[in-house]
């Protein structure tokens, strides 16, 4: 599919962040349907099927966080959570929860339609794609070698497989426990964020131009890291 003409369910019981978002959406050409509640955005994702749903965490009937799992149960269309200034813990429940990225309110409609586009671009993408090309950044996933510059870098195996899972979910957030579990497995490691950052440091030193100004791992304060770069 492509992004444009997309389907986007807004899941918000305020009146001015549904007609601001069905506003921007629709002259942007995306078709659009809203919920003002928990109950009534289950039925409009059963019925609309959505291409991507907005979901607010405060609703009037259910949390924002029972909606999300109901979605989960038999969908997994991306999801982009909206969420208050100071609910950093559960901008990091949602996000392990299955939920796709996050925006905080209030938010400027450029950065929202940015996430929006990342999350739509993941569904459009061939499955098995073997060769990420993510900037000045190519990593072949058949090979396990990674290029920068037309330069081969030379990574340790834990370092490959972290950049892989992040260049992989380019755009999202990955949280630190998501990053531990599928880089090293197990339960022993999940709760180990000092781990996870000796590791990142370790990789923005061979792939960052300047590593204390990072362009392509980005930090996500409290929750874990993005992987963003500038399409050419």
């Amino acid at each position: 599919m492509t992004t444009m003409g997309a389907k986007i369910l807004v899941i918000d019981d305020e009146a001015q962040i549904r007609k601001l978002l069905r506003v921007t959406l629709t002259a942007h050409g995306f078709e659009t349907a809203e919920a003002a509640t928990g109950q009534e955005g289950l039925l409009q994702a059963a019925m609309f099927r959505p291409d991507l749903i907005v979901l607010d965490l405060g609703l009037p009937d259910m949390t924002g966080m029972e909606v999300l799992d109901g979605i989960r149960e038999w969908s997994n269309v991306p999801i982009i959570i909206l969420t208050a200034q100071d609910q950093e813990h559960d901008k990091v429940a949602a996000l392990d929860r299955g939920a796709d990225d996050y925006v905080t309110k209030p938010f400027g409609m450029g950065e929202f339609m940015a996430r929006m586009r990342v999350a739509l671009r993941h569904i459009a993408k061939a499955p098995d794609e073997p060769v990420l090309k993510l900037g000045q950044l190519v990593i072949d996933l058949a090979k396990r070698s990674v290029e920068l510059h037309g330069e081969k870098l030379k990574l340790t195996p834990t370092e490959y497989d972290l950049l892989k899972v992040l260049g992989v979910n380019a755009g999202r957030v990955m949280t630190h426990k998501q990053l531990l579990k599928q880089v090293w497995g197990g339960q022993q490691y999940e709760s180990d964020s000092q781990y996870l950052r000796v590791y990142v440091g370790h990789l923005r030193k061979k792939i960052e131009t300047d590593p204390a100004r990072p362009q392509y791992i980005l930090t996500e304060p409290g929750i874990g890291y993005r992987f963003a770069w500038q399409e050419s």
